[in-house]
């Protein structure tokens, strides 16, 4: 084999290197944070251009720089913090991400408040049952400030001096399906009130143990906060205004060492989102609680077209919780936690996407994504039809007059 063949299959090698480290950064990284992302890009181009001018005279020092590039990358993992004496509070563990995750941090060692809105709930009684001493179960409703406060005083006796490492504010309700003018406006205050009003309560009364830890608030949110999803929109109201609260806390939590990140999860199957007797209970309820006029204008099959695509879309989610778990652990133990993580399949995919392509691509997207709606609302089915019938009615009377020509 002669030198340039020699040469031809390094530079492959290199290249091949470089160009996966770029794809490995791409999908491990916060995808709205791009400059590790173009500095590579432009680190290959580089190597690319001086391989292609003077190979041999570069060969040496590539294969160096991707060797040590690989150790530092795969040999030696992220530093963690430890996990010994440290107290977290989670809210909403009766079901779905909150229990998963406070039965992952006590078996970790965390010492874990696990807020229930039911005390004899089944989840909350296998919390009791199946974790340690250190878990302690709490009653508390984020709306109500009386049980807030009182929480407060239970931690605070349970902690001694000691402070709080960590709020994971998990608890929130979806409360709604359907077009945002067809979505009551007590399902936009109820969203509201427990989503933004209820984390934002309980994230007041606890920041002071919270800073004399220089602890770290976790808020497990939504896309539909950021994105404009079809028929999601008290819901995607509610979760928009905690993500600027979160953002701003970020910033103004800096100085007393409080980091602040955001979890933006894709689809999973959580609280009562597979519950199909939970469906229908909101459909009913939007029917009969709807104006006469506007369910004419819409028609019954158009919102039972609707109710029946978040029952699928819900069926087909993810059951596995741990891609969100995960995350939560890795933001409580990273000495530099990220702002924002995205935690699950896809989810990085569609803020690319929303983020550097065009709104209508974004748009469509999203809509293929989520609700593929294929009924039209009966007052537009109405004039497409009556349109019809005019064009018809005029190909006819152009028809007649050529007749008469002829």
């Amino acid at each position: 084999m002669d030198i340039y063949a020699i040469s031809f299959w390094i530079y492959m090698g290199v290249m091949s290197v470089l160009v996966g480290g770029t794809l490995k950064k791409f999908l491990a990284s916060h995808i709205r944070a791009m400059p590790s992302l173009v500095a590579w890009l432009g680190a290959t181009l580089l190597v690319e251009r001086l391989c292609t001018l003077c190979m041999p005279a570069v060969l040496a020092l590539a294969v160096i720089c991707a060797t040590c590039w690989l150790y530092s990358l795969w040999a030696s993992p992220p530093p963690v913090l430890p996990v010994e004496s440290k107290a977290v509070l989670i809210t909403g563990c009766d079901t779905g991400f909150g229990h998963a995750t406070a039965k992952h941090l006590d078996a970790l060692g965390f010492q874990v408040f696990a807020t229930v809105l039911n005390a004899n709930s089944e989840g909350a009684k296998h919390l009791r049952s199946n974790c340690s001493s250190r878990l302690t179960t709490l009653q508390v409703d984020i709306t109500q400030p009386q049980q807030v406060q009182q929480a407060l005083i239970d931690i605070k006796a349970k902690l001694g001096m000691k402070g709080l490492w960590a709020l994971i504010n998990n608890a929130g309700v979806c409360v709604n399906f359907g077009d945002a003018e067809l979505s009551l406006m007590s399902n936009y205050r109820g969203c509201m009130e427990v989503n933004f009003f209820g984390t934002l309560a309980i994230t007041q009364a606890f920041l002071p143990l919270l800073r004399q830890n220089k602890g770290r608030i976790l808020t497990i949110s939504s896309p539909s906060g950021e994105q404009p999803f079809p028929c999601l929109a008290s819901y995607g109201a509610s979760k928009a205004a905690l993500n600027l609260l979160n953002n701003t806390l970020r910033h103004e939590l800096e100085p007393w060492g409080v980091k602040v990140s955001t979890i933006l999860p894709s689809a999973f199957k959580t609280g009562q989102s597979s519950n199909t007797e939970y469906w229908e209970k909101q459909y009913q309820h939007l029917l009969q609680n709807l104006n006469p006029n506007l369910l004419e204008e819409y028609g019954e099959e158009y919102v039972l077209e609707t109710k029946e695509l978040f029952q699928r879309y819900a069926q087909a989610a993810n059951d596995d919780l741990s891609p969100v778990v995960n995350t939560i652990v890795e933001a409580l133990l990273s000495p530099q936690p990220r702002p924002h993580y995205y935690a699950g399949p896809g989810v990085g995919l569609m803020y690319f996407i929303h983020s550097y392509f065009p709104t209508r691509i974004s748009d469509k997207f999203l809509q293929k994504l989520f609700l593929k709606k294929k009924v039209l609302p009966r007052a537009l089915r109405k004039q497409n039809n009556l349109s019809l019938i005019n064009d018809n009615n005029n190909d006819s009377s152009n028809n007649n007059h050529i007749i008469k020509m002829n």
